[in-house]
This record gives C-alpha cells, structure tokens and sequence, in this order.
C-alpha cells in the first residue's frame, strides 16, 4: 500500500499522519485542520422528499413495513412456547394431509387455528432465513437429511425444521439443546428432530454468536479433534468460520496480513490530534445492516445488546448552487428512471429467451432506452438522472459501462428482510467480539499455498504452516491480483469465474466537525453535478451524528469517480467537499465550519484487497459465485468471503454467512475421510 504523502503538494500546509509503507490498515489519509469560530444559525426550507427505491437501486435506505425490532415481534406468547405433543402431531398432519385435524370442542379447534397460525409464522422466520417455503435447500439434500426427496417425511422435517429454527431465534441468546428441541414434538417424530437439528446446528442456523451462554459452550476445549484448518484472513468470513469450526472439533489457525481483524470492516476512531474534544467511529469499509430481518449480524446486536438505528429514508437532493431539487421533477425524473429499468428488464428477458449468451452492459442499454423515449433531456432532468445512476454504481461498486445488463440484479431475490440499520459505535464492535480468544497471528501476509493428498502447507513471512485444511477467506481482488501462489494452479474453471466476476470500487470521506451544522433530522442528502463523469463524486452524504458520538459527516465517491479519487490529494478532496457544502447551506445562512479531521480510504490501492466489493460483469453471472465458492485438491482449499455468496454478494452478513457455510463443507469433507479411512 502506497501512503498518501502530503509533503508533495504545495498546498499541504494541513498536518497530516504518515503512513508506514508496510502499515496494514486500509489506505486511507488523516488530516488536521484548524477550526473555526463559525457559529450555527437555524434557518427552514422545503420538507426533503422521502424516498422509497429498491434495492439495487438504493440499497442502504430501502424502506420497510418490518421494524428493526421485526424478529421480536415474531415472539410467540408464553404459553405457547411448548406445544401439546398432541396437537403439534395434528398440525404436521395438517400440513401433510392438507386436510384440517378435527376436534371435538371448540376450544380444540381454536387451539389447533392458533397453533397452525404459529406455524405459519414459524415458516416466515424460515423464509427470513433463505430457506425456501416448500422444498429443501441444495444444501439439506447433501446432508441427507431425509431418506426420499418428497412426500410426508420431507413435510414433517420443514415443519420440525423451522420450529427449531424460529424457537432459538425468539431467543437467540439461549443454548437450544436437543432435548429442548423435543420437548414439543411427539416421539415418533424424533428422526426429523434429530435430522433438523444436526442440520441447522452445523451449518450455524441456531447457537451461533456471542452470547455468553453461546461462547460458553463454543469454545470448550474439545478432546476428539477432527482436522487441522488453517484460514487466511480474520474478516467476517474467517472470523465466522473459525468460532464454528473450533465449536465443531477443529484445530484452527488464522493468519492475517493486516495488524488488526475485520479486513474491510474498519471503523476508525476520529479526534483532534491532541486528544481533546469530540470523539467518532467512522466506519470506513462496510457500514450498513442491510436488511435486519433473518440477518445473522442482526443476531449479534440482540445477544450483545447493541441498539440498532433505523437509516431513515428521507434523502433531500441539492442542485450544484446549493438550491434543493424541486418535489416535480424530481418525482418525474425518479418515475422515468425506474421506467427505463423495467424495460431493460424486459429487453433482457426477450434477449436471453433468443440468444441465451448474450450480455451488453447495463449502461449501454439504458442510454439506449433514454434515446428512444427521450427522457431527461432537460438539463436538470438529466443530472438527476445522473445522480441515479451514479446511485447504481454505488450499489454495485462498478462503472455502469461494465456491469452486465443480464444478471447484474441476480442477488434481488434473496435480499433480507427489514429496514437498514447503523450499528452505534461502529461494526468493528463485531469484529472484536468475534475475534476475542480466537488465535489469529497477524502481519502474515500469505505468500503461497500448497496442497496436496497430505494436506496443505501455507508460507506467510517467511515461515511454514501446516495443516489439513486451507480456508482462503481473502478479497477477490487479491484473487485477481494473483498475490498468492496456488500449487498445483487453481483449476482453469476457477480461474476464468475469477476474471469474471467484477470487483469494484467505492471510496469515502469522513469528516469529523466541531457541531452539527447540517441538522440531525435525515441520515442522508445528495448532491448533484452537472458533468456526468463526475456525477459519483461526493453525490451522497451519510450523517452519523446519531450513531457515532460525535458531528460525523461521510461523503461517498462512485463510479468513475471513485477510480480518479484514489490519484487525488486529500487536501484537493476536502476543499471539493467543503466548497459543496457550503454551496447548499451558506445560502440558508448556515456557516460551514472547518472540520476537525478528514480521512480519506483508498481502497483500490490497499494491497489487502485491491478494491470493495464484487459485481456482476458483463459476461459473468450467479454461477460464478458458486464456482469461486467451489473447494479443490480433493477438500484440501476451501474458499469463502461476500465474492463467493450468490445468494447475498457485498454485504457483510454474506461474508459473515459463507464462513458458516464453509465450515459445514470442512466437517462434511472430514467426516467423509474419516469414513474412509
């Protein structure tokens, strides 16, 4: 990683920190600049418009009828927390035979209504999950959980199978055991019991996280050890992989190149260089809970009592002299863009149904479609339509020129549930619960890994490691990069799904301010500008003021724009930021203060990971996520991290939830060598 030196340009006479070349935080610039003795001064203006998109299209502040409290809600009352034996037998019965159980009573019937209703609630949860309504997953047919695909066995254990589910997440700081697992369920159906357990135990459904009745029983030294596992990397994938794994018998080992955990999970705690004032945590990797319910980061804010903020989704845009966006317009232009998505949806769809390879970039095709129907000619109709493109290489981490008009949405239909949260404090209070106990050697940066029928040998700063197994959590830019020496040479299939696959770029500046002059109303405004390969240029601004602790303001830089951002000095940066700033509230008689701090990420220049998160490029496809996620050598090289998630791809609870995966696919490949031995 190359420092950003200020010493270069004449005008830093800003104090800055340095940065050691072989410093292993992400690349990013600290300055200190002086105060002012500018003072707020209240003014009104129009509401801001309140903004409802989907995903991909907003993906940090879509909205939802769930509340961040959506699983509670879920909570079933007391007394029906242990079912009758009798009318659980019924209600699977019901669920089998399609046909209701009759009661002699009223009050049977009312209790049997009652109980099929929580059942009904209980396949929600499941669903919340990513477990589909009737039918197994993919991975419960590789885990035999039952003897025939279909039929009664099969709707006994989804039934069995989400009642276990949704009990533990009523109460996800408990350690469900079996017999509590039975307690509701009559004898005979002890199998699908046993099976679902088993299932959603291993593969981290139920106890899993950080609760102290959780870690109590997870990292209890375990005599009959399987395997040795060595995981590269302590992100949210390793760190994930490595709890479940030690709770499943392994020896593990991770190696971190970086001096600390969490690899693009990074908050960074913002002050004044002399340690007085006001205090931030600016989270400068991923930052937003995407969607709370069923998400497994979510489980980890209940059980450590993390409150949860709402990202509200009041989103006000600003002309570039500062003036805001007029109601109309803005709706017709959001209207139009949302039009031309769905006919590009609909181009694709009579496309792939003629030619079944083919794939233009999602860019070309909306321009292609602006043309014909001439939307946004009007100059101010065309920037707001920048903005929402620029909006969709946020959500993409890609130019629009290269994202693949085919697939690059193919993740939608999995999306969790729920509003999008902040996490007060910073999401690197996951990372270091997460990491506490686990035996991480950092500044290893892995050179090598080798493997073979004897197992794997990993060479990290000029030392050897050895082990079974090999579970490579890294970035797919370091993939891309080629920095780690696969031997033998990872398979050409994997090889080419690498080249594939997008990984993009988005950088930010956190600024820390001696008062909140932009009002703690909204979490966020946007920006636009009239240059449309600038319009990813501080088009978006984040207000942690409500969940940092101090006058936090985040500006995001996308698309092309993220690319120039890394060759710009961060005194040029801060002055373009300022100079926004002050074009939309100096008018309104608010004084724009010099901010305390600036940090500026370049993420493309970190050597750790060579950019943020993955997409969809043209050419590539779901597919490609399955075959990044595919293991070699025999079960010798495992992978995991967000690249290799297809059903949730740049997001932390997809990193999070492919080191849980991963760690299934590790105990299966022992218990089958075991076997065979």
């Amino acid at each position: 990683m190359e420092p950003q030196d200020l010493s270069d340009n004449p005008t830093a006479a800003v104090s800055g920190e340095s940065t050691p070349e072989n410093q292993s935080s992400p690349p990013e610039t600290t300055l200190e600049v002086r105060v002012s003795d500018s003072q707020l001064d209240e003014t009104s203006e129009p509401p801001p418009k309140k903004r409802r998109r989907r995903k991909k299209q907003f993906p940090e502040m879509i909205s939802s009828a769930a509340a961040v409290t959506g699983l509670r809600i879920l909570r079933p009352h007391p007394k029906s927390s242990i079912y009758s034996e009798k009318i659980m037998d019924d209600i699977i019965g019901m669920q089998i035979n399609d046909s209701p159980a009759l009661s002699k009573t009223h009050r049977r019937r009312r209790r049997i209504a009652d109980l099929a209703k929580e059942v009904d609630v209980e396949a929600l949860v499941a669903i919340s999950v990513g477990f589909p309504v009737d039918s197994l997953t993919e991975e419960e047919i590789e885990a035999n959980v039952v003897t025939a695909i279909g039929g009664a066995e099969q709707a006994n254990y989804i039934v069995v199978r989400n009642h276990i589910l949704a009990r533990w997440r009523w109460s996800v700081s408990t350690w469900l055991t079996r017999d509590h697992a039975m307690e509701s369920i009559r004898s005979e159906h002890r199998n699908s019991v046993n099976s679902a357990y088993s299932f959603l135990l291993e593969h981290g459904y139920i106890n899993f996280g950080l609760a102290p009745a959780i870690r109590e029983v997870q990292l209890k030294p375990n005599d009959s050890l399987k395997a040795s596992v060595i995981i590269v990397g302590a992100g949210l994938a390793g760190l994930a992989a490595a709890r479940q794994l030690i709770f499943l018998g392994f020896k593990v080992l991770i190696l971190e190149g970086r001096s600390r955990p969490g690899g693009r999970v990074r908050t960074r705690k913002m002050k004044r260089m002399d340690g007085c004032g006001v205090i931030a945590a600016a989270d400068l990797g991923g930052s937003v809970l995407t969607g709370i319910n069923g998400n497994p980061l979510g489980v980890l804010a209940r059980q450590l009592g993390f409150p949860l903020h709402k990202v509200r989704d009041i989103c006000p845009l600003y002309l570039p002299d500062g003036r805001m966006v007029n109601s109309e317009i803005d709706s017709r232009v959001e209207t139009s863009f949302n039009r031309l998505l769905d006919r590009v949806c609909k181009l694709r769809q009579a496309m792939m149904e003629e030619v079944k390879s083919a794939d233009v970039s999602l860019g070309t095709a909306l321009e292609a479609f602006r043309r014909v129907y001439k939307v946004a000619e009007d100059p101010q109709e065309r920037m707001l339509l920048n903005w929402h493109l620029a909006n969709l290489e946020y959500a993409n981490a890609s130019l629009m020129s290269d994202l693949s008009m085919a697939y690059w949405d193919q993740d939608d239909p999995y999306e969790m549930g729920g509003d999008h949260c902040f996490i007060p404090g910073g999401n690197e209070r996951f990372v270091r619960a997460l990491a506490e106990d686990l035996p991480i050697f950092y500044s290893q940066t892995v050179e090598s890994v080798r493997y073979g029928a004897d197992g794997v040998a990993v060479h990290a700063g000029g030392q050897e490691f050895r082990g079974d197994m090999v579970l490579c959590t890294v970035p797919l830019g370091v993939l891309k990069k080629g920095t780690i020496d696969f031997l033998p040479q990872l398979p050409q299939r994997k090889r080419d799904a690498i080249q594939r696959i997008g990984f993009g770029l988005l950088n930010k500046v956190a600024m820390l301010f001696p008062y909140d002059f932009w009002g703690g109303e909204i979490d966020t405004f946007g920006h636009l500008t009239e240059e449309s390969t600038m319009r990813g240029e501080f088009f978006l601004f984040y207000s942690y003021s409500s969940v940092s602790g101090g006058p936090l303001l985040v500006a995001l830089v996308a698309g092309e724009a993220a690319i120039n951002f890394e060759m710009m000095s961060p005194v040029e940066a801060v002055r373009r930021v300022l100079d926004i700033l002050k074009g939309i509230f100096n008018p309104k008689g608010i004084a724009v203060p010099d901010p305390i701090q600036v940090v500026c990420t370049r993420w493309g220049k970190d050597r750790f990971t060579y950019g943020s998160y993955s997409y969809v490029a043209i050419g590539s496809s779901g597919d490609d996520y399955d075959i990044l996620a595919e293991s070699v050598g025999d079960g010798r090289v495992f992978f995991a991290g967000e690249a290799t998630n297809k059903q949730y791809p740049a997001t932390m609870h997809g990193a999070f939830l492919s080191g849980m995966r991963e760690a299934a696919n590790i105990l299966r490949v022992a218990n089958r060598r075991s076997l065979l031995s």
